[in-house]
């Protein structure tokens, strides 16, 4: 132990825990899950910090417990109010030496490697402005450095280890890409954190995810002898994947004037690359003709609800079909096949957590946010209702897009009664296209249409009848108020009334088709 500097993650506090009255407090291990039924929840600085957390925290839960996880067990977790404290202390007081920001011998999540020069800690962070990143939210740069305390330095670490990027490391073979470093990762939250933690908690040794299966030798990383013997890219399972060593980390501590422990410096070097075949239990994947399955990633332009009748679709046959988080399947079959009661009128938050990124470079952290009722999860006929009105709004988007070409193209030619759009040059499709978007009516539209999805999401169990007609009512209302906004856009001339009547009889045919008023 290093008798200089210590900073026991048992014990310290470096967890931002929101307790009852909606305050934040830092936390250790020992106290986050001896208080995890009376907390809402743990979160991070970013969104990829809040789900490396709970991954981290997922793995300890299972060691806690306990590795024999089954329906039973799970059921009996749920229903007592609280983790068992004498399994935490025991479990925390064994591994308190592993657990040690500054270990002298086995610093947490970290390992030296002699390859490399010391830097500033700010790379460990993808909103600072440090190599290939640009300035996300914080103003720091890798010039004026960057000053940890402890708590901000663990939380940066396993983050780091989780959302590495691949790219030039100075010494072969380079960095690659973490585990959650592509994709969304889908977290289902409940009213306490022992809630969120058990409904992302999966069967465990005999979990379902392709391409992982745990043996004997798996273990989290602060367990093992040595985390990178032997060198592999297939983990020796679950807890050995959530935990999985993408880079050699070593922090440097040091006094500030004032005394206080800081960090400025670090080494960093590549270490464990992992087989891409393995599908992350949090992520939902859709099948692709070469690559077998690819997990969605978020787009700047869409929303998490859109695809939330696929992310809730479970199939028997996955081949050829979208893939759910693991997570979200393992609380299905509680509650389908095991006939685990969880309160089926409840309803859960499910998030989407993560960052856009293109390659080495980090476009945008986002966090996208949707109640669940869990009836969903247990009924598929409700899901097919669900996507069923998604799949209207998707048509009568196309449709109005389409009628603004329409528009676009009476605008450009004063005359096209016998011009297609297929005929067009390709220079006048994209003047159109890009005067479509110069009006924003995409965004338009779907920004109203998303403003009564919670109504619809929520009322389909109770009253589809009357939902289904309120949804399609918004369908009309959100696509005609959009083709108008892009009217405002014209010279308003006799021409381009001519060109607005023909293109609204174009929305007003898909209307029909999509959403036509019905009665109650």
């Amino acid at each position: 132990m290093n008798h200089e500097y210590s900073f026991d993650l048992t014990r310290e506090g470096w967890l931002q825990c929101s307790d009852e009255q909606g305050e934040t407090r830092l936390l250790g291990l020992r106290d986050l899950f001896l208080h995890a039924h009376e907390l809402r929840g743990v979160s991070g600085d970013s969104p990829p910090q809040t789900v490396a957390i709970h991954r981290t925290l997922l793995a300890m839960l299972i060691c806690i417990v306990g590795r024999d996880i089954d329906p039973d067990k799970w059921e009996q977790l749920w229903e007592v109010e609280r983790f068992n404290p004498v399994e935490i202390e025991a479990y925390f007081n064994e591994q308190q030496p592993n657990l040690d920001l500054f270990s002298e011998d086995r610093p947490f999540f970290q390992s030296a490697d002699s390859r490399v020069k010391q830097k500033s800690v700010i790379s460990l962070s993808h909103d600072r402005a440090s190599g290939n990143n640009a300035t996300l939210f914080a103003h720091h740069t890798e010039a004026m450095g960057e000053s940890l305390t402890p708590a901000e330095a663990a939380r940066a670490v396993i983050t780091a280890q989780a959302f590495g990027l691949a790219g030039l490391s100075g010494i072969k073979p380079g960095f690659t890409d973490g585990t959650c470093a592509g994709g969304t990762l889908f977290l289902l939250e409940g009213a306490t954190l022992k809630e969120t933690l058990l409904l992302n908690l999966l069967e465990y040794p005999d979990h379902d995810i392709d391409g992982l299966t745990s043996g004997e030798r798996d273990a989290p990383a602060w367990e093992m002898p040595d985390p990178f013997i032997p060198e592999r890219i297939l983990p020796f399972g679950l807890l050995d994947y959530l935990t999985w060593q993408n880079r050699r980390i070593l922090l440097f501590p040091e006094r500030d004037a004032t005394g206080a422990t800081v960090v400025r410096q670090m080494t960093m070097g590549p270490a464990l690359s992992f087989d891409g075949n393995i599908l992350d239990p949090m992520k939902f994947y859709r099948p692709d003709k070469k690559l077998g399955h690819v997990a969605i990633s978020f787009s700047e332009s869409r929303a998490l609800w859109r695809d939330s009748a696929a992310i809730l679709s479970f199939h028997e046959d996955s081949d050829g079909h979208h893939k759910p988080p693991a997570t979200l399947t393992w609380v299905r079959d509680l509650v389908d096949e095991y006939d685990i009661i969880l309160q089926s009128s409840r309803a859960f938050r499910l998030s989407a957590l993560g960052m856009s990124k293109k390659q080495a470079k980090v476009l945008f952290f986002r966090a996208d946010h949707m109640q669940l009722p869990l009836v969903y999860l247990d009924d598929e006929a409700l899901v097919d209702q669900l996507a069923d009105c998604l799949s209207r709004a998707e048509e009568i988007a196309k449709a109005l897009h389409f009628s603004l070409r329409i528009m676009g193209i009476y605008l450009r030619q004063g005359s096209a009664e016998d011009t297609r759009w297929g005929e067009l040059p390709t220079p006048a499709k994209t003047e159109i296209d890009d005067w479509i978007k110069h009006t924003g009516v995409e965004r338009l539209y779907w920004s109203q249409v998303g403003d009564a999805f919670a109504a619809l999401l929520a009322g389909i169990p109770n009253e589809p009848a009357s939902v289904r007609i309120a949804w399609l009512a918004t369908l009309r209302v959100a696509s005609i108020a959009a083709f108008d906004h892009a009217f405002a856009f014209t010279t308003q001339d006799p021409r381009a009334h001519k060109a607005a009547v023909r293109g609204r009889g174009n929305l007003f045919g898909a209307l029909n088709q999509y959403a036509p008023k019905l009665e109650e």
